[in-house]
């Protein structure tokens, strides 16, 4: 038996390659079915399933592509109801490849029709568990996004009892294998690893501590941000289903002349600059929106760049592709293309912008008529911030522009200057000129603290 993780860092997910004798099943690919494709090559298997624990709110999923390529079934949990070919499995039903087997174990909670895959060895022991978005290193899923009518609270009932009768009563030593790690918007306090083991969740999930359903309801609704708006259109996209990934990978790496590129932006295209903030500060285009390759580029674009925009980048030189691969795994199908020879090749120097970033300290000591804006979430505001900030985190700030006054300085910051490069990216294209950046934000604050206090 063969288990691999294929972890992906920008989005925090992980889909999974089990194989036994030749034979193998997928679980949750992303859209692109190249690496799972490459792996049963190398490995001489045939993929026979590709198993989906949910209709996914926050990527596309590759199951179609990868069924039509290599002929496996797609198969959901109980409940599941897409809009083309697929098995929708029953609670407790069987799979085999080579000589292991996988169970369906519908667990409804996050959504309605989650469920977790069970794996028995070949001494038909219970190994692993791919658990979804239903149960995390540290966390539970969120019950909040596509329910149909059915409410967050009786979500997080359901889930409650699917934890507490498909999940908790399996040995101690059972792996668990988790659809997202840290820094997923799937839950609210994922742990850092992206394994674990039966036991040790019932030891340190928070989730998994409560004696009650009332309890838990409560603690597990609590504090949840607002999910990217573009988490219920891809939920739909994985259930009516999508284009192919090859067919729209060629339209779209579609090279632009600067004068090509200019005629998209004068037709209302949206100009995603996906160059470094250090890069990027030093001269671009107006009105583009730099959102970095080397973050998270896919989830920033789905929670601030309206869903289905058309889209015109500028990349680094040879980083189209990964960029366009990176927007189609959030469905982001709309792109125009790139600008030929990037940057260095827009001649047009009256369209050009710069940002400075600054200093904190040394800017503070000098200036006083300044609004300082930090645009991280509450929860790591509250824990240090600077003195007379205000905060307006960035997933909120294009609606609440109007707080701020465009005849001050605008100085932004967030925790090493990724999303406040974002942050005043929009604020320049929104109409605000007097905008600065903190150079490392606070994290370069607070650093410079423990020198001193050192020294």
């Amino acid at each position: 038996m063969y288990v691999k993780q294929l972890y992906t860092n920008c989005l925090a997910q992980a889909a999974y390659y089990v194989e036994s004798d030749g034979e193998a099943l997928v679980i949750d690919p992303l859209r692109d079915p190249t690496p799972y494709l490459q792996l049963a090559k190398e490995r001489n298997a045939k993929i026979r399933y590709i198993f989906e624990t949910h209709f996914h709110a926050d990527f596309v999923s590759g199951h179609i592509d990868l069924s039509k390529k290599t002929g496996a079934v797609i198969v959901f949990g109980p409940g599941a109801k897409p809009k083309y070919e697929a098995l929708t499995a029953f609670d407790g039903e069987k799979f085999s490849i080579g000589k292991i087997k996988i169970k369906v174990l519908h667990t409804p909670g996050h959504t309605l029709e989650s469920s977790c895959f069970l794996l028995y060895d070949e001494n038909n022991k219970p190994q692993c568990i791919f658990t979804g978005d239903t149960l995390f290193a540290g966390d539970v899923g969120r019950p909040d996004l596509l329910s149909g009518n059915m409410d967050k609270v009786k979500l997080a009932g359901m889930l409650y009892d699917s934890l507490n009768k498909k999940i908790k009563t399996l040995p101690d030593d059972v792996v668990v294998y988790p659809g997202h790690g840290p820094g997923s918007a799937c839950g609210k306090n994922i742990s850092s690893e992206t394994v674990s083991t039966i036991g040790e969740q019932k030891r340190k999930n928070y989730a998994l501590q409560c004696n009650t359903k009332d309890e838990f309801i409560s603690v597990v609704t609590f504090g949840l941000d607002v999910a990217p708006a573009y988490f219920f259109k891809d939920a739909l996209i994985n259930i009516n289903g999508y284009g192919n990934y090859e067919e729209l990978m060629r339209r779209y790496l579609i090279s632009l002349t600067p004068q090509a590129f200019l005629q998209k932006i004068n037709e209302g295209a949206t100009i995603l600059d996906t160059r470094h903030p250090d890069v990027f500060e030093k001269g671009f285009i107006k009105n583009s929106i730099n959102i970095g390759l080397n973050g998270d580029l896919a989830v920033w674009t789905g929670t601030l760049i309206e869903f289905n925009s058309p889209l015109v980048l500028i990349t680094e030189v040879d980083a189209e592709r990964e960029t366009v691969s990176r927007l189609m795994r959030i469905g982001y199908d709309n792109i125009l293309g790139f600008l030929r020879g990037g940057i260095k090749a827009w001649n047009d120097t009256s369209l050009i912008e710069t940002i400075s970033s600054v200093d904190y300290l040394e800017f503070s000591n000098s200036h006083d008529n300044f609004v300082l804006l930090d645009v991280r979430n509450t929860s790591e505001y509250n824990q240090l911030k600077f003195n007379n900030s205000i905060n307006i985190p960035l997933n909120i700030l294009a609606s609440r522009l109007q707080q701020l006054d465009k005849n001050k300085t605008i100085l932004v910051c967030c925790a090493g200057g990724y999303r406040s490069m974002i942050a005043a990216s929009i604020l320049k294209k929104s109409g605000f000129t007097k905008v600065l950046n903190v150079k490392g934000g606070v994290n370069a604050y607070k650093e410079k603290l423990l020198q001193r206090q050192a020294g």
